[in-house]
C-alpha cells in the first residue's frame, strides 16, 4: 500500500472532503468545510516528495518535473478514488486530495430545486452549473447525467480533466474523456465530440475563450451542452461569458445567450445547523423572453429583479434560497449570513453575534 494511503484511508473514514498535504506542516483534513490536522508530525519536503512520487506514472512525473501543475484521478489500493492536484509552492511540494464518492448520489437527494431535474428533460441549449470551487458543481453535473443516463436513450459524451464520478452505460451509452490523456484540451474535446454523433456534452470547466466558443456552437447545433464556471451569481455568469470573447463578436454572444442559454444554477454549499454536513442552495436562473431582452440591451443589472419574481418558472435569489433553508432549519444561520448577498435581512437569525458589523458609538 502506497504510504499517503493511510492519510486518504482516515480521511475517507473521518467522512472528509479533501486531504490536504504540504511541507512544514501536519496533513490536514477538510471536514464540513473547515481545515483540521491530523495528529501527525509536520512533514519534510523529502518525506512528502516520497509520498507523492510513489503514486505517480512516469509521465505524471516527467509533467511534473518540468515544473507544471499535475491534475489526475488516483485509486487508492482500498478502492478510494480521489481528484489529486500536486503543485509547488514557497516552502517545497503540496498535495490535495479530494475525496470522490463511489456512487453518484441520486439527484432527488442533493435537495436541488425541482427545475434542475426538468432540465435534463432539453434536448438542445446550454445548462451552466457555477460556483466557487469545492462546491458540487461536479456532483450537481454527475447527478444530472446519471438522470440523463437513466432516462433517456441519447450519447452523452463527458469533457473532464480528471475524469471523477465513473459512469456505466445504462439507457443511454455514456462515453468520457479525459483532458491531457484523451483529448488535449476542452476545446479539442468539444470539437471531436462535434463528429460523434452527440446529444449531450458535458465539459467540466468553460476555462477558455476557445472552449466558450466550441460550447456555444455545439449547443446552438442542436445539441444539450452543460458546463461549468467560475462564478457566483446568475449575473457574473452571463457577464463572464460575454466578456470572454472578442468586443466584436460581444452582439453574437448575447444573441447566443438570450436564444440558446436554458439556465444558470449558481451553487452554494452551506453548513447544517449541526455543524456535521453542508447543504447545497442554489441560485437559479431560466431563460425567458424578459431575461433575454435585459441581455441583448445590456441590462443584466436588472436580471436579479427577475429572478426575485419568478419562482413559478423555478428561478431564485440566492438569498430567498437562504432564507428558505433558514426557516425550515437546513442551514446554519450564521454561515447563511456569511454568503448572503443582503445581509441586514439575515441579522435576526444570527446566534453568534461577533460576526455582526460593529457600531462605532463614537460616531453616531
Amino acid at each position: 500500500m502506497a504510504r499517503l494511503d493511510s492519510f486518504l484511508k482516515l480521511g475517507m473514514a473521518q467522512g472528509c472532503s479533501d486531504v490536504h498535504l504540504a511541507v512544514g506542516i501536519p496533513p490536514m483534513l477538510r471536514m464540513f468545510g473547515e481545515l483540521m490536522p491530523i495528529k501527525f508530525r509536520d512533514l519534510s519536503d523529502s518525506e512528502l516528495e516520497t509520498y507523492i512520487y510513489e503514486v505517480l506514472t512516469p509521465k505524471q512525473k516527467e509533467w511534473f518535473d518540468g515544473g507544471q501543475d499535475l491534475d489526475f484521478s488516483y485509486v487508492s489500493e482500498d478502492g478510494g478514488r480521489f481528484r489529486a492536484n500536486i503543485y509547488r509552492k514557497e516552502t517545497g511540494l503540496g498535495a490535495t486530495f479530494r475525496n470522490i464518492p463511489g456512487d453518484i448520489p441520486a439527484l432527488e437527494k442533493l435537495g436541488l430545486p425541482e427545475v434542475v431535474t426538468k432540465l435534463c428533460d432539453y434536448h438542445q441549449g446550454m445548462v451552466l452549473v457555477t460556483g466557487s470551487t469545492g462546491t458540487g458543481k461536479s456532483t450537481t453535473l454527475a447527478s444530472m447525467i446519471d438522470f440523463i443516463n437513466t432516462t433517456r436513450a441519447v450519447n452523452i459524451i463527458s469533457l473532464e480533466d480528471p475524469i471523477e464520478f465513473v459512469h456505466r452505460s445504462k439507457k443511454s451509452q455514456v462515453i468520457q474523456r479525459e483532458v491531457g490523456t484523451h483529448v488535449p484540451s476542452f476545446a479539442e474535446g468539444v470539437r471531436a465530440a462535434m463528429r460523434e454523433d452527440p446529444d449531450v456534452i458535458l465539459v467540466g470547466e468553460l476555462r477558455d475563450e476557445e472552449t466558450i466558443s466550441m460550447a456555444m456552437t455545439a449547443a446552438e447545433t442542436g445539441h444539450l451542452v452543460l458546463g461549468t464556471l467560475h462564478t457566483t451569481s446568475a449575473v457574473k455568469t452571463l457577464d463572464r461569458v460575454v466578456d470572454a470573447l472578442p468586443s466584436d463578436e460581444r452582439e453574437q454572444t448575447k444573441s447566443f445567450l438570450s436564444q440558446s442559454l436554458i439556465a444558470v444554477l449558481s451553487q452554494f454549499l452551506i453548513r447544517t445547523p449541526d455543524g456535521r454536513g453542508r447543504k447545497a442552495i442554489v441560485e437559479s436562473l431560466v431563460m425567458t423572453k424578459a431575461i433575454a431582452k435585459l441581455i441583448m440591451t445590456d441590462q443584466t443589472h436588472q436580471i436579479p429583479a427577475q429572478l426575485q419574481t419568478g419562482r413559478d418558472k423555478g428561478m431564485q435569489l440566492l438569498d430567498q434560497a437562504l432564507l428558505l433553508a433558514i426557516q425550515a432549519k437546513e442551514i446554519d444561520p450564521d454561515d447563511a449570513y456569511n454568503y448572503a448577498v443582503d445581509k441586514k435581512q439575515f441579522q435576526r437569525f444570527v446566534t453568534d453575534t461577533s460576526i455582526l458589523p460593529k457600531i462605532d458609538l463614537a460616531d453616531s
